[in-house]
């Protein structure tokens, strides 16, 4: 997944001058280039978008035509060559890598097509997991992860380990641990790609409620008209822009 470009097709255009403080996502100028060999791609030109707080985006596109990219410059792990990956009034690569590491691990939650929960912890841990790394063991917090797993219809399975769970059982653990530390901005990868269609419904609802009764921004890349039914725009990228 490569590219998104054009400022022509600029989403609320940041060059129109928003207060950051009062959006969600702000890119301003992202450009984005790869070598391959001896050549360079473009990936990103320039690129001006915004979704305020609380929005949902859906990313269209085959593989190769920029999902990756965007979520990646937006989760602070690859950076542009140009312009402000602005979150919620951080410019988030112009931070150190130590402070852009802080930044993803309290601020910015995960949902993957793999599920990503480590084997070796039960479901419990692996939703309180992100708490744990950022020091916040007390009871408000260990009560708020286990309320979220209620959430997720999964108390009963608390004490299990992943691999006792089913595809949308392990789906379902890893929405409840992306959103326990309560993220400011969410994002998706695909995230029903690999279930069945009755757990893509179930997980994709389920998704949906909790992002919205959270007031988290979300940007979900997907293949699928169902999961960008969820979303309040959908942008399109082919060959490096948004059509």
């Amino acid at each position: 997944m490569d590219a998104l470009a054009g400022a022509g097709h600029a989403v609320n255009s940041a060059s129109a001058g928003p207060d950051p403080s009062a959006e969600g996502v702000v890119l301003r100028g992202v450009s984005k280039r790869y070598r391959e060999g001896a050549s360079e791609r473009t990936v990103l030109s320039g690129l001006d978008a915004s979704i305020p707080r609380g929005g949902v985006i859906a990313l269209y596109g085959r593989s190769g035509s920029g999902k990756s990219t965007l979520l990646n410059l937006l989760a602070g792990v690859d950076l542009p060559d140009a312009g402000d990956v602005v979150l919620f009034g951080s410019a988030i690569n112009r931070l150190s890598e130590r402070d852009r590491t802080l930044f993803r691990r309290r601020r910015i939650g995960f949902v993957f097509q793999f599920f990503n929960l480590i084997p070796t912890l039960t479901v419990r841990e692996n939703v309180l997991l992100r708490l744990d790394l950022d020091g916040r063991t007390g009871a408000d917090d260990r009560a708020s992860g286990d309320a979220l797993l209620a959430e997720v219809g999964l108390a009963d399975r608390a004490r299990s380990y992943p691999d006792r769970l089913s595809g949308g059982e392990q789906q379902r653990v890893a929405i409840a641990a992306a959103l326990a530390h309560r993220p400011e901005l969410v994002l998706a990868d695909e995230p029903t790609g690999n279930l069945d269609e009755a757990n893509a419904a179930q997980a994709l609802a389920l998704l949906a409620r909790l992002i919205r009764a959270s007031g988290a921004t979300m940007v979900v890349a997907t293949h699928s008209r169902e999961v960008a039914a969820i979303a309040d725009r959908s942008w399109t990228l082919a060959e490096g822009s948004v059509v």
